[in-house]
């Protein structure tokens, strides 16, 4: 079963790279680095590349959480990390551009820093099988927020706003839609019977809400930085907000902890974001796009 999950991870990573690379290419095509508009979205719609994407995102998606089923997640999560070396790989073909060192050293930071903050954090947290009402309101409510917040920037300064604030915001609003989905997951399957009538109102309408503002902030990342931020921040920023909300609200580490590990821990979450950032910035698209803004501002004057 264990060899299973693996294979089914990997699968999932190639899909998840192939398909952010889709979809970021038919953004840019579309867009043309400007910032995405509703009507360009539902042109999107109506893109055979960018419904393949959506797919294969899909497809990725889905494999990654049966992984996560049949295996432990020290052996599932670090794995979904290569997906964005795949990337890397994948769109710098396609858009002819070199890997630079700086890309490397990102990508090397934004995957051991995840990987070990994983492996950290399966040694320093528990299951809670039970997660209370107030806690579930907690949650719902810091999500509202983080809604608002994201909300309000990028309608304050949606042509202004860099690919890192899009896939930063997404990762946030990810990782509280997957704490969210899992307490759900344990109403349905709460032994008293009731099913859908355990499940809040206001959850499931956080949900929708994070997950729309989630995805258009991927889509608009895609317009305006390279494929392989978006995978960064879905498979760095994601799971480290997912573990932070269940350490610091559901009471998930356990009462043994030593101090060193937990400095550890934020010591891996800070290399990974790190990377994340570097990869913003040094990314070879993004350099390419630098220039070209510098060399058409010069022409103008």
């Amino acid at each position: 079963m264990v060899w299973f999950a693996v294979l089914l991870a990997v699968l999932g990573a190639f899909c998840l790279a192939i398909g952010a690379q889709r979809q970021g290419s038919a953004v840019k095509a579309d867009t043309g680095g400007l910032a995405l508009s509703s009507r360009g979205f539902l042109r999107l719609l109506r893109n055979p590349r960018w419904v393949l994407g959506l797919l294969l995102l899909g497809l990725g998606m889905a494999m990654n959480a049966i992984a996560l089923v049949s295996a432990p997640l020290t052996v599932v999560q670090p794995i979904g990390a290569i997906a964005l070396v795949i990337t890397t790989v994948v769109n710098a073909k396609d858009q002819g551009l070199t890997i630079n060192r700086g890309t490397v050293v990102a990508i090397s930071s934004c995957v051991t820093g995840s990987a070990l903050f994983v492996l950290l954090a399966v040694n320093a947290t528990q299951e809670n099988h039970h997660v209370s009402g107030e806690d579930e309101a907690t949650i719902v409510l810091l999500l509202a927020l983080a809604v608002g917040l994201f909300g309000s920037l990028a309608a304050m300064f949606r042509h202004r706003m860099n690919a890192f604030v899009y896939i930063l915001g997404a990762g946030v609003l990810f990782g509280f839609v997957a704490v969210l989905t899992r307490i759900i997951g344990r109403h349905l399957l709460d032994p008293n019977g009731l099913f859908l009538l355990n499940v809040q109102w206001y959850t499931v309408v956080a949900i929708a809400a994070a997950g729309g503002l989630g995805s258009w902030f991927v889509q608009s990342a895609y317009s305006s930085g390279p494929p392989d931020l978006v995978i960064a921040g879905l498979t760095v920023i994601d799971p480290i907000v997912g573990i932070a909300i269940g350490i610091a609200i559901l009471g998930e580490l356990r009462p043994d902890v030593h101090a060193v590990l937990a400095i550890a821990m934020a010591a891996a979450a800070l290399l990974a974001i790190v990377g994340v950032i570097a990869l913003s910035r040094h990314h070879p698209e993004v350099t390419k796009r630098k220039r070209d803004a510098k060399a058409a501002s010069s022409r103008k004057a």
